[in-house]
């Protein structure tokens, strides 16, 4: 059976909820075996983990952080072996990983419930000589926050296309800004968006068939969100999930739109004048912010790897953690890869190896100064 954009990516969402990065085109880095690793399982505070020791184990602890859980999509315990795990237990590393306290939007969880995982390793096995922090996806907003806010115990952290953006920003401008927009070339498909009544989804099929209604200005809205025509349903139906999700978290709308100022949509001043205007409620901006907003105050290196086109983080926020970074005088803490892959987390484990390499170097070099 065919599916459509928009239910392909709702599909692959809850596939990959329990770690994978929305992604199907990793290749294998070579088999690694159970009998070459060691692994525990249990729960803390009720959230399932794993923890995976290589029989050659360097001496060396990976956290891992994974991206985007649907909220409802069942969870599986014992908790899985990471489709990443590969790439660092076959280094001599050993990998932790775990679920979250919720799903979605869980940030917060995430951040603190890997914190304990890392303590409870220790407990477990002893301190590691070093410890790296990975994610993939939102995980990889959850990587920096966790290094920005428990940074000695990490010798660096690795965001493999991330979210690498604070939280009102991503929200503001690659999630509420796309619907609005929408909104305003194609009325009346889309519910209010602050209304709690509002659905928690949406049919995709109405996206695409208004799409097609006005090839032209369905080009213009693909091309400033940096999309293509066959990725635009499903990134829309994904900022409409995930928005829904949020303000379910947070109590309210999470963005005021009242002042924004929409450019290069259309004529500006006419476009402006239709786009539906929200208002946000103070405790849910609050919430967003908390949940997470990065500094860019890190101790350790930080290795961003990006897509060379991702239809779910777009490169226009490519620059904003190198921004952060550069004005807290960590500039030369942060290293930016060359993209490479077509596709959200569209890598091989090959490049996601490397990528880990050179956050190694990093790391040693750090330390040798």
């Amino acid at each position: 059976m065919r599916h459509s954009p928009g239910s392909w990516l709702l599909g692959l969402l809850v596939a990959c909820s329990v770690g994978c990065p929305f992604n199907t085109s990793i290749a294998s880095s070579g088999p690694v075996s159970v009998a070459d690793v060691q692994t525990s399982v249990g729960s803390l505070d009720g959230v399932p983990y794993r923890i995976d020791i290589p029989v050659h184990w360097n001496g060396d602890l990976v956290v891992l952080m994974h991206g985007y859980e649907p909220k409802g999509v069942p969870r599986q315990n014992p908790w899985p072996r990471n489709e990443e795990a590969p790439v660092f237990l076959s280094r001599g590393y050993a990998v932790a990983a775990s679920a979250f306290a919720s799903q979605g939007w869980a940030v917060g969880d995430a951040v603190e419930d890997s914190e304990k995982l890392r303590e409870s390793f220790i407990k477990q096995h002893g301190k590691p000589r070093h410890a790296y922090v990975v994610g993939f996806s939102l995980g990889g907003l959850e990587a920096l926050a966790a290094i920005e806010r428990h940074g000695p115990p990490y010798s660096g952290a690795l965001s493999v296309c991330g979210v690498n953006v604070s939280a009102p920003e991503i929200i503001a401008r690659g999630v509420v800004t796309p619907l609005v927009v929408f909104d305003a070339y194609f009325p009346g498909v889309l519910p209010d968006l602050a209304d709690p009544a509002s659905p928690a989804m949406i049919d995709q099929d109405r996206i695409q068939e208004a799409l097609k209604s006005h090839p032209a200005s369905a080009a213009r809205l693909a091309d400033r969100l940096q999309e293509t025509s066959a990725t635009l349903p499903g990134a829309l139906m994904l900022d409409y999930m995930v928005l829904r999700e949020i303000e379910q978290r947070a109590g309210g709308m999470p963005v005021d739109t009242m002042k924004t100022s929409y450019v290069e949509f259309a004529d500006d001043g006419a476009f402006n004048g239709r786009v539906r205007r929200y208002k946000g409620s103070p405790s849910a901006m609050a919430y967003l912010a908390d949940n997470v907003t990065l500094t860019g105050k890190v101790t350790a290196p930080v290795v961003l790897q990006r897509n060379t086109f991702d239809q779910t983080v777009p490169s226009r926020f490519d620059t904003v953690y190198p921004g952060l970074a550069k004005a807290a005088g960590n500039a030369s803490k942060v290293t930016v890869l060359p993209t490479v892959g077509e596709g959200h987390c569209a890598f091989t484990h090959e490049q996601i190896g490397e990528a880990f390499d050179v956050l190694v170097e990093k790391g040693s070099e750090a330390r040798s100064r």
